[in-house]
Formats: C-alpha cells, sequence, structure tokens
C-alpha cells in the first residue's frame, strides 16, 4: 500500500559544502544564521562533515576536559535553505554515503567528566568521584573498518549522529535531540536510509554533523567513534505531508523517532507516530495497529546520554499489510 503524498522526486543539481564554504560550523539548530546553501528540492549536496569536537582533541595524551568548551560540541554544517520548503512540509533526506575525511582518516571516543550512561552527571547528580579522562584515537578505513587495538577491528558501520531541521521558534543546541531532529545518535540514520523531518519554518533550515564510524545502542559512555567525513545527501521536499517528529525508512522497515525523558516517554511518542503512520498512510485502524505492534514492534535506542533519549519505534517491511 502505497503512503499518501511520499514520492521521490528526480535527482537535482549537485553541490558541496566544503571547510572553506562552510566558514563557522554551528553549535545551535534555528533559523537565525544565513544559510551557507540554497537548493531546489532533488538537490544533491556533499557536505565535509567535522567530527564531535571540531578536530580540537589531536591526541591521546589530550586532556578533554581542559580543550573541549562545553557546549560547544557537535558542529553542523548548514544551515541549508530548500527551496519552495513551508511549515507542513516535510524534507525527505536521501543518506547516499557517509565516507572517513582526510589523506588518514582517525576516529576518536574519550571519557569526559560528569557524561555518559553510567557516571554521575549534572541532570543525575551524585557525590561520587568523576571516572579518570580517557582518549583513544582510531585509525579508520571504509575497507577494513576502525583498529580498537591489535585483536579486535570494528566494522565501518557509519552514520549521522546529528541532522534536522530548524525548529519553529527556538534555537536549541545541537547536543539536544527533539521534534526538529538534533542528535538523535541512531545507528540507523545510516547509507541508504531515508529520514523524514518536519519543515517547521520557510526554508526548513537543513543541519548536519556528528558522523560516527560506529556505535552501538545507547552511546553509552556518550562517544562514539566520532570522524570526520564527506557525507552526501539527497534533499527532497514532499508539500503538504505534515509529520510531527521525525521518521526513518529503509529496505527493512519503517520507523519513527521519539526524544524525551525519561526513556519510557522517549518509546511512547516513538510507538504513538508509528500507530498514526500506520492508521493515516496503510490503512489501520489506531487500535488495530496499537495491538499489532504489541507482537512485532522493535525498538532502537539510540542514546542514553544526551539532555534527551532517542529511541525509534519500528515495523518490518516484511510484515503483512505493510509492505508496498
Amino acid at each position: 500500500m502505497a503512503r499518501k503524498g511520499v514520492a521521490k522526486g528526480q535527482a537535482g543539481a549537485t553541490h558541496s559544502i566544503t571547510e572553506a564554504s562552510q566558514g563557522k560550523y554551528h553549535y545551535v539548530y534555528g533559523a537565525y544564521v544565513e544559510p551557507v546553501l540554497t537548493i531546489d528540492p532533488g538537490a544533491v549536496v556533499s557536505a565535509e562533515t567535522h567530527d564531535a569536537f571540531e578536530g580540537a582533541i589531536k591526541a591521546e595524551t589530550d586532556k578533554p576536559s581542559e580543550i573541549l568548551n562545553f557546549p560547544y560540541l557537535n558542529p553542523q554544517n548548514g544551515p541549508i535553505w530548500v527551496n519552495g520548503a513551508e511549515k507542513g512540509d516535510c524534507l525527505a533526506v536521501y543518506i547516499e554515503s557517509v565516507v572517513p575525511r582526510g589523506p588518514q582518516p582517525r576516529g576518536t571516543t574519550v571519557i569526559m567528566p560528569e557524561f555518559g550512561g553510567l557516571v554521575p552527571t549534572a541532570d543525575t547528580a551524585m557525590l561520587t568521584t568523576p571516572l579518570p579522562e580517557r582518549v583513544k584515537k582510531l585509525e579508520i578505513t571504509a575497507e577494513k573498518g576502525t583498529v580498537w587495538n591489535d585483536r579486535i577491528t570494528l566494522p565501518y558501520e557509519p552514520f549521522i549522529g546529528t541532522i534536522g531541521t530548524a525548529p519553529e521558534i527556538e534555537a536549541i543546541s545541537s547536543l539536544v535531540p527533539d521534534y526538529y531532529g538534533g542528535n538523535m545518535d541512531l545507528p540507523d540514520v545510516a547509507p541508504g536510509a531515508v529520514i523524514y523531518l518536519p519543515v517547521n519554518t520557510e526554508g526548513a533550515y537543513l543541519y548536519v554533523g556528528d558522523c560516527h564510524a560506529a556505535q552501538g545502542d545507547g552511546e553509552l559512555c556518550g562517544v562514539a567513534i566520532e570522524h570526520p567525513t564527506v557525507t552526501t545527501l539527497r534533499v527532497d521536499l514532499i508539500k503538504g505531508w505534515t509529520i510531527r517528529t521525525p521518521r526513518l525508512e529503509n529496505e527493512k522497515f519503517y520507523m519513527t523517532i521519539g526524544s524525551a525523558r525519561p526513556m519510557e516517554d522517549a518509546a511512547r511518542g516513538a510507538y504513538r507516530e508509528l500507530i498514526r503512520w500506520m492508521a493515516r498512510d496503510f490503512g489501520f485502524e489506531e487500535i488495530d495497529a496499537y495491538m499489532l505492534l504489541t507482537q512485532c514492534g522493535r525498538i532502537r535506542l539510540g542514546n542514553m546520554v544526551d539532555p534527551k533519549y532517542t529511541v525509534g519505534a519500528s515495523i518490518l517491511k516484511s510484515i503483512s499489510g505493510i509492505a508496498r
């Protein structure tokens, strides 16, 4: 059964955002800065993204607390103005590729004070002594993956940690995921997927950055394998398809994404939007979709460390009545 209003448009012009053309990277999602690029729907955009630290951590001897300037983390390319985008529309962002950048690509992961899933934080305040800071610099190739040590090499499974549109009125830190997308850290936002993002203001103001070479569910210590990339997207516009929060589709499943605290509210929000999607575009009664997802719905934990937690709720396309 086809979805109403959702169609893949024709590929358009090709654009690039280099470090030089980007100039200042942004740490806030909002519609209050000049776009670095204006495109028509269907355009292909390649962006030179930075790692989450804008390259500031250079060696394993570095001490993050002395180098990083919180909350200036997760530098974003953009914003990109999409011609014709208006509130109530939707961007369909096709993720074509995420490729390590640099003559000798390297990734970085760290332990930082008061940050992570198993330590005291500013939101979960305790008197416990922070863990010692640690930095790991890791060799990365798309072909071989990430060399963790002389025994372990992780496959290269890149995805976009932070992507979204401008909120309608707010200007919000690129550390925060919410209804516009943002720092979801969801590994399914990967090459081969299309992420649907609500348009909240004219032009959409698309931002992207914070790409990861690998990450486990939950991003447990708070920092994945952060690395600079060339990330290529095709940006389409769906007029009049109004969605409340981001959605995602790949060859295997449909997913809706919720970000909130506590974590169960993120899961509730994601599942509610999946039920509404199934009812609106796939001919289900809401209560029947609710009952069906109880039997076959799946949950993916993006992050359990950010100011809001992110959960994806999905249903396989192989389930009868869902596949197009």
